[in-house]
C-alpha cells in the first residue's frame, strides 16, 4: 500500500470514528432529554412513590396498614414475592434500573384491591401508564401461575370429596354434600368487535364465572369465560364442571347411606334457583312449599351460605370485579382467576382473619347476622332457571333429603330458623 491510499485510508477510518461520536452523542442527548421530561417518575426510587411509601414505612411501622393497602399480611406478601420473584424480574439496562419485583407486586395488587385505573396508578406510584399496561398483565398471570397447583386443587378422588363432605355435615348439618356452587357475572367494556355477544341480561357486558366453594369458603373448582349473554341456566351446562359430571370424571363417592338412616342418596351439590335440580344438583322448594319443604330449604341454604359468602369475600377484597374492567376479555379472565387463586393463598395463611365480615348464625338464640360484605358488594349473581319441570329421579332424592332433614337428621332450632326467616 502506497502512502497516498495510507492517507486516503487513513482519512476514511477518520470520517467514520468522527461520524460515530456524533451519533453516540446524538443518543446520549436524547436520552438526557428522555430522561429530563420524565423526571418525576424517576424519583419513585428516592421515597417519593406510594411503593416506596408502603415497602418503607407501612411495612414497617403499621403492619395492618399494610395489609389493608395489599390485602394480606407482611408475611403472606413476602412467601408470595419469593415465589413470584423469578417469574417478573427484569435486568437493568444502560438506560435505566428495572422496577423491581417487589414493586411491580405491590402494583397489581393495588390494582386488584382497588381497581383503580392506570392513570390513576400512574401518578401515585410514578411508574408510566405503557410500563404498568405490562407489568400488571405479567404479574397477573405469573401470580395464577405459581400459585394455581397448591392453592386451586379440584379433588380427584373419593377419599379427597369424602373429606369435603364431612366438613359439610360437621360445620352445616348437611350431609353427602360436595360442594355449593354459584356463578357470578364479571363486568368488562366489550369492544365494537365484540359487539353484543357478552351482553347479559343484567344491562352490561360480561363474562361469568362460576365456582364450586367447600365448607370452609375455599374455591375446589373454578371456570371462567363462559359469555354473559348465554341464559344462566345454560352457563352451567356450558361448563367444565358439568362435562366432568357428566362423564363421572371426577370419581365422586358412590352412592351412601345418609347418618342414622338406610336410606342411600347420591352425593350432591348445593345450588340455588339459578341452577336445574338434577341427581347430583340440589335446588330450593318454591315458594309454595310446605312446612317440611320450608325445613330443606333452611338447611340448604345454611350449606348454601359458604358460596355466599366466598363469593362476597371475594368481590370485597378484590373490588377490581365490582368494575367495569377496561381490558380484553383474555385479560379479564386472567384477573378472575388470580383473584381466586389468592382468595384461598390469603385465607390458608392469613387465616380467619381473611374472613372478617362473613355471615353469622347464631343457632341458640335463632339470629343470622349479615356480613358486612353485603353493604359493600353489589350483586351480579346469576338468573334464576326457568325450566318448570325436573327430572322424577332428582325429585325423588331431594324429597329424601327432605323426609331425612325432618326427621332423623334434624337440628332442634330449624323449625324456629323457619317461623322467624321464612324460607
Amino acid at each position: 500500500m502506497n502512502s497516498e491510499q495510507v492517507a486516503k485510508y487513513q482519512s476514511g477510518l477518520l470520517c467514520l470514528i468522527v461520524g460515530l461520536l456524533k451519533r453516540k452523542q446524538s443518543r446520549r442527548n436524547k436520552v438526557k432529554r428522555t430522561l429530563w421530561s420524565r423526571k418525576w417518575l424517576l424519583r419513585r426510587d428516592e421515597g417519593r412513590g406510594l411503593g416506596c411509601m408502603v415497602l418503607k414505612e407501612l411495612k414497617y411501622e403499621d403492619p395492618v396498614s399494610f395489609k389493608n393497602f395489599t390485602r394480606m399480611s407482611i408475611a403472606t406478601f413476602e412467601k408470595l414475592l419469593t415465589k413470584i420473584e423469578p417469574h417478573i424480574s427484569r435486568h437493568d439496562t444502560m438506560l435505566r434500573e428495572s422496577i423491581s419485583a417487589r414493586v411491580r407486586l405491590l402494583l397489581t395488587l393495588r390494582f386488584l384491591a382497588t381497581g383503580e385505573r392506570y392513570i390513576n396508578l400512574h401518578y401515585s406510584f410514578r411508574i408510566s401508564v405503557p410500563s404498568i399496561s405490562l407489568i400488571i398483565p405479567e404479574t397477573v398471570a405469573a401470580v395464577y401461575k405459581v400459585l394455581k397447583d397448591e392453592y386451586l386443587v379440584t379433588p380427584t378422588t373419593s377419599s379427597e370429596w369424602k373429606k369435603i363432605s364431612d366438613e359439610f355435615y360437621k360445620l352445616w348439618n348437611f350431609p353427602n354434600c360436595l360442594g355449593a356452587l354459584d356463578g357470578k357475572h364479571i363486568a368488562f367494556r366489550a369492544t365494537k368487535k365484540d359487539g353484543s355477544f357478552y351482553y347479559n341480561y343484567k344491562g352490561f357486558h360480561s363474562i361469568v364465572l362460576m365456582a364450586l366453594v367447600d365448607a370452609q369458603y375455599n374455591f375446589t373448582y373454578v371456570d371462567v369465560g363462559c359469555n354473559g349473554r348465554v341464559s344462566d341456566g345454560g352457563v352451567f351446562s356450558n361448563s367444565t364442571l358439568y362435562t366432568a359430571i357428566e362423564q363421572n370424571a371426577l370419581n365422586f363417592p358412590n352412592d351412601e347411606k345418609l347418618p342414622q338412616s338406610n336410606v342411600e342418596v347420591p352425593y350432591v351439590i348445593v345450588t340455588d334457583e339459578a341452577f336445574r335440580l338434577t341427581k347430583r344438583m340440589m335446588k330450593p322448594w318454591g315458594q309454595r312449599s310446605s312446612i317440611s319443604e320450608k325445613i330443606f330449604n333452611y338447611r340448604l341454604s345454611r350449606a348454601r351460605r359458604v358460596v355466599e359468602n366466598a363469593f362476597g369475600i371475594l368481590a370485597n377484597r378484590f373490588q377490581i370485579l365490582q368494575r367495569d374492567i377496561n381490558l380484553s376479555v383474555d385479560k379479564v379472565q386472567d384477573i378472575t382467576l388470580t383473584c381466586c387463586v389468592l382468595h384461598n393463598y390469603i385465607k390458608k395463611n392469613d387465616g380467619k382473619s381473611y374472613l372478617q365480615g362473613i355471615d353469622h348464625e347464631n343457632t341458640e338464640s335463632v339470629n343470622i347476622t349479615n356480613g358486612s360484605w353485603r353493604e359493600e358488594v353489589f350483586s351480579t349473581s346469576l338468573q334464576a332457571c326457568t325450566v318448570n319441570r325436573s327430572p322424577n329421579d332428582a325429585m325423588k332424592i331431594r324429597s329424601i333429603f327432605t323426609k331425612y332433614f325432618n326427621k332423623e337428621g334434624f337440628v332442634p332450632w330449624q323449625w324456629e330458623a323457619v317461623k322467624k326467616f321464612n324460607f
